[in-house]
């Protein structure tokens, strides 16, 4: 039944996609504001505590709703319940705005409304990016991003339901990526910064969290892509950036679509409210700057753009096709 859930939350996230500040993740923030404010004492153990409450209260709260319906109304009304679920967790229309007004921008020849776009959605300063570098960062974000809101809350949700753990893998995902992401900006806030041990708490546990993830991304995109060329880009050049998941995911892409990924770090506009700056994404910060030097491939070029797109909805297409036989398989068998 993940199937139908995943499919019905696709859909209705392309119809209608949700509104940025739902009422959803301002209680997400509130959350994870209130574990940090009042478990947050400034020692490592208190760092687990807090990144415990943070992530496992909601992931056992949506969990323990799952079995609820299974148990008195029935399996379809866990699968809407699902399907509910899945609609906040996952989606492209959480981020591909940002891609869109970028890649227009680009076609009308406007690089200065692409660099003013840029420079919005990750808080860096583009004022300076020739057309080939607004390209490059525009991939590597949008990767990421479609990797954190797609691809990795697919991996865990399918997981865990073939388990019978409902949609608590999708939440638990992505409740681990936005602890990492929040409580890594607030620590420059004036106003109760996150301690250092909160920090390394969110940044080791989403290491391990999305390391699988990762790598069926990666694999995805080499299997639609050109996987030759994925997969020696993966194995030569993954350890060119500097955060080893994401790494994975921009050198399994570069060889797919043969563009160079990987180069020099933007420089990050100062935002004093923790929350801007954690919505630009931490992806950015660590992904799309590579201490190595670049990938192989052609110069970015706004058809690239296009290529990434296709390279991204064939992986989609390929996953469901999975699932969908799967699922098959378990009714028939």
């Amino acid at each position: 039944m993940s199937f139908f859930a995943i499919l019905c939350a696709l859909l209705i996230e392309q119809v209608r996609p949700l509104a940025h500040h739902n009422p959803v993740y301002g209680g997400v923030l509130a959350w994870t504001r209130w574990t940090s404010r009042n478990f947050d004492a400034g020692k490592s153990h208190h760092g687990w505590v807090a990144w415990i409450l943070a992530v496992f209260v909601p992931t056992l709260l949506v969990l323990g709703i799952h079995w609820l319906l299974v148990l008195t109304l029935g399996l379809p009304f866990a699968v809407v319940w699902s399907a509910a679920v899945l609609y906040v967790t996952l989606g492209f229309r959480q981020f591909s705005h940002h891609f869109t007004g970028i890649r227009d921008a680009l076609d009308v020849g406007d690089e200065a409304l692409a660099r003013s776009l840029l420079a919005e959605w990750q808080r860096v300063d583009a004022v300076n990016l020739p057309r080939s570098e607004i390209v490059r960062h525009v991939i590597e974000h949008s990767v990421i991003a479609a990797h954190r809101h797609v691809f990795g809350v697919l991996a865990w949700f399918s997981v865990l339901a073939a388990l019978g753990l409902g949609p608590a893998g999708a939440v638990f995902y992505r409740m681990s990526e936005f602890v990492s992401r929040y409580w890594a900006h607030k620590d420059q806030a004036s106003f109760q910064p996150s301690s250092i041990w909160v920090q390394l708490a969110a940044e080791r546990a989403w290491a391990v969290i999305d390391w699988l993830p990762a790598r069926i991304t990666a694999l995805g995109f080499a299997v639609v892509g050109s996987f030759e060329d994925a997969i020696d880009c993966w194995r030569n050049d993954a350890s060119r950036f500097p955060n080893e998941n994401d790494g994975v995911i921009l050198a399994a892409t570069s060889g797919a679509v043969n563009v160079r990924l990987g180069g020099g770090a933007l420089r990050t506009v100062a935002v004093l409210d923790p929350l801007s700056r954690a919505e630009a994404g931490e992806s950015v910060a660590s992904a799309r700057t590579s201490s190595g030097g670049s990938t192989p491939g052609r110069e970015p070029e706004p058809a690239h753009l296009r290529s990434v797109v296709g390279l991204v909805w064939r992986s989609v297409v390929m996953w469901m096709v999975l699932l969908a036989l799967l699922t098959l398989a378990r009714l028939l068998g």
